[in-house]
């Protein structure tokens, strides 16, 4: 279990420099009024990342300082949360502080490490319940009031709750995802209209890969077939001859007439031999080149019904690349794309369906998983509530009565809530469930909320009560409990001492009190005292034991340290307390 062993307190308040060493147990914080006993709540809130108020910083000091020592066991949930924020373990404790500036500025540490003050805020829930009289450990709020049943009942509610959670998760998905298509049905209609028409032109026209390359060589070749073919038949005639002008000179009979001068001496030099050589090879080369000019001038012709047909498909597709595409590759990869689009638009309306039913299943579910949270829920609130009773008997509430309201809120229709005891009710992550704790102080009043029905000193008595009956089933490491005891007195007061002490039993519990009733119980008991200059110093704060805890206690139960009736009362009740412990 985690115990805060101490805090340094260090310029806050009045204190100017103390220590404040605490029980495991039961710890008694007591001091005449303007002492700086609150000073310990204080000091603590700081540690557990509470606001930093520069008017807390003592005059004439730059920066108030509290320092905090808790023991912690391994696998604890704020170890956990501590090492995650970088913090060492100092011997099995967990070192805190928290500065803040006259400026307002305020750092914090954790194991040695700098980190934000929310960590320090985070750790608050696991380590300590604070309760003072102007904030009753936020229970007076109705939504804290159901996570503090759920946590009384234990597995009962937590079973059910967490498939409850998973059911209600499940649901807003499928709710998220099926608004959205709804919602956007008609721009997705529009969207598919348009792939539709779209891939019909394509279909339309079957363009091939490559065609319209191919098509704009065919059109520039016939579109210029009389200049190709006059060019193929003169330079024909320039290598070959005209047959019809003898006298017309010709590549091919001058290359010829060239080769033959070479062939009567080539063998007189290789040299000559090579170039001999190579003069062939042009005979040769013009002899085919002749011959395929010949062959392409006679095979081409203008044909006017080959290029109108050429241009009318380039203009087909020339209407596709427009749309769709800088080519046709473009427009076939646009096609494949708009498929398979299309294939995902025309399957909403089915996937439309099926989410609607598995929406309407997980609403049904809801409903059976939420029945089941209702009932659990009423089972542990009525025991909730009669062991809270039973402890207000003991705190001297004899004939009060706490009882839990467990209620849901009716939907304004079917489609927005579940079935909850065959009506339809609003719900949401935690279920349907709003729950109230309500007291009837006495026998003929009627059940209020306990932030309406309760004075100062029973309310105080309520919280006290409930944190006794938690103990015993999620208990916090750290109480610290300020001014519990107010408004109450005599008998009370005893009760109220009695049932800190068995708090104590199993969580450590700080008392900042100014009952002696209260504080005679104490395992532990602290002194907070001013000096002449009104400041508490490290001295100021002090372990009371024999004597001088009688002392106290006296001061406390008369105002007179030396009156021996007070005494002799502080002495029975330290003995009432021994003899209960």
């Amino acid at each position: 279990m985690s115990v805060l062993e101490e805090m340094r307190i260090r310029s806050l308040g009045v204190i100017d420099d103390a220590v404040v060493e605490l029980s495991p147990g039961f710890t008694a914080v007591t001091g005449e009024t303007g002492a700086g006993k609150t000073m310990v709540v204080t000091s603590l809130g700081l540690l557990l990342g509470g606001r930093a108020d520069p008017a807390l910083v003592r005059v004439g000091a730059k920066a108030a300082v509290v320092e905090g020592r808790i023991t912690v066991s391994d696998g604890d949930a704020a170890v956990l949360r501590a090492e995650e924020a970088g913090a060492e373990l100092d011997d099995g404790a967990l070192l805190i502080s928290r500065t803040v500036s006259a400026e307002g500025r305020s750092r914090a540490h954790l194991g040695g490490r700098s980190v934000p003050v929310g960590v320090l805020t985070e750790l608050a829930d696991e380590l300590v319940a604070v309760h003072g009289q102007t904030d009753q450990q936020g229970l007076l709020k109705p939504a804290r009031q159901r996570g503090a049943l759920d946590r009384y009942a234990g597995d009962g509610v937590e079973v059910p709750h967490a498939k409850y959670a998973a059911a209600y998760r499940r649901l807003r998905a499928v709710a998220t995802e099926l608004e959205e298509l709804t919602t956007r049905a008609r721009e997705r209609a529009q969207e598919a209209d348009l792939l539709r028409f779209g891939l019909n032109e394509v279909a339309a026209v079957e363009p091939l890969p490559g065609e319209d390359v191919e098509l704009a060589a065919e059109a520039e070749r016939l579109g210029h077939a009389e200049a190709l073919a006059s060019a193929a038949s003169l330079a024909h005639t320039a290598l070959a001859g005209n047959p019809e002008d003898p006298e017309s000179v010709d590549a091919t009979t001058v290359v010829a007439a060239a080769g033959q001068a070479l062939d009567g001496v080539r063998a007189h030099d290789p040299a000559l031999a090579a170039l001999a050589d190579r003069v062939g090879e042009i005979s040769i080369l013009l002899a085919d080149v002749s011959g395929e000019l010949a062959g392409y001038a006679d095979q081409l012709d203008a044909d006017p019904v080959r290029l109108a047909v050429v241009e009318e498909r380039r203009a087909a597709l020339t209407a596709l690349t427009r749309k769709y595409g800088e080519d046709i590759a473009a427009v076939l990869a646009w096609a494949q794309e708009g498929a398979g689009r299309l294939t995902e638009l025309e399957g909403d309306d089915e996937r439309i369906g099926e989410l609607t039913a598995e929406r309407d299943a997980l609403r049904a579910e809801l409903s059976v998983l939420g029945q089941a949270l209702t009932d659990a829920r009423t089972e542990a609130a009525a025991r909730f509530a009669d062991a809270v009773t039973e402890e207000l008997a003991s705190l001297a509430m004899p004939h009060a009565r706490v009882s839990f309201a467990v209620r849901q809120t009716e939907a304004a229709d079917e489609a927005s809530g579940i079935d909850i005891g065959g009506r339809s009710v609003l719900y949401g992550p935690s279920g349907a469930d709003e729950v109230e704790l309500l007291l009837a102080p006495h026998p003929g009043a009627q059940p209020r909320p306990i932030a309406k029905g309760a004075s100062g000193g029973e309310l105080s008595r309520v919280m006290l009560a409930v944190e006794v009956v938690f103990a015993g089933s999620d208990p916090v490491p750290t109480y610290l409990f300020d001014e519990v005891d107010a408004g109450v007195g005599g008998k009370a007061a005893v009760e109220v001492g009695r049932r800190l002490a068995k708090l104590a039993r199993s969580a450590q519990v700080v008392v900042v009190t100014h009952l002696p009733q209260v504080a005679a119980f104490a395992d532990r008991q602290l002194l907070v005292e001013k000096t002449v200059d009104g400041s508490v110093t490290r001295s100021g704060v002090t372990v009371l034991e024999g004597e001088d805890r009688v002392r106290e206690l006296s001061r406390m139960l008369a105002g007179q340290e030396d009156s021996e009736t007070a005494r002799a009362h502080a002495e029975e009740l330290l003995a009432t307390a021994r003899a209960d412990g």
